[in-house]
């Protein structure tokens, strides 16, 4: 199963590096769609992405139009704005999650186009909205967890113990 990582016009490197390193280690692939408020050879994407760049699986579009003729599917999109609760959708194989700038969010005109894929997390409504590269990862854990960790190493070791040895 595979899942696609869609961030529209990102501004903040440190956001864009931290889900790139979500997606390596998930098998996510991640789309951003231009304009970004930085290069993609930013010092700051790449210390937030770590050592994780080499295992992406990576594509840019110059808008949404470009994107849209290229990549096809079930979309969803985030916003703050959505009125179904992003746990209240079974996310089909290959989806694409969709979510905007940290400082606008998606268009509204492309919100209402795709009323019926548009969803939330519920938040406080008092605030604003929760941090980019948080909400990709609640989002992506969601999905992997409908799916069942597909891929995933679900158990770990102890680097000085055995956990069979502790009674």
């Amino acid at each position: 199963m595979k899942l696609n990582i869609v961030l529209a016009q990102p501004q903040i490197p440190q956001n864009t590096g931290n889900i790139a390193r979500t997606c390596a280690v998930t098998g996510a692939a991640l789309h951003i769609i231009k304009p970004m408020g930085f290069t993609p050879t930013d010092k700051q994407l790449k210390r937030a992405g770590l050592d994780y760049w080499h295992y992406l699986d990576i594509s840019y579009y110059e808008d949404f139009d470009d994107f849209f003729a290229k990549q096809s599917g079930a979309y969803f999109f985030f916003s703050t704005k959505a009125q179904k609760r992003y746990t209240d959708v079974s996310y089909p194989d290959r989806c694409f999650i969709v979510f905007g700038r940290e400082d606008a969010g998606l268009p509204e005109e492309l919100l209402l186009k795709h009323k019926e894929s548009c969803v939330r997390i519920p938040m406080m409504p008092t605030l604003r909205s929760l941090n980019l590269s948080n909400s990709v990862a609640i989002a992506a854990y969601e999905i992997l967890r409908q799916w069942d960790f597909p891929e995933l190493q679900n158990s770990g070791t102890l680097t000085k113990f055995d956990w069979d040895s502790v009674e």
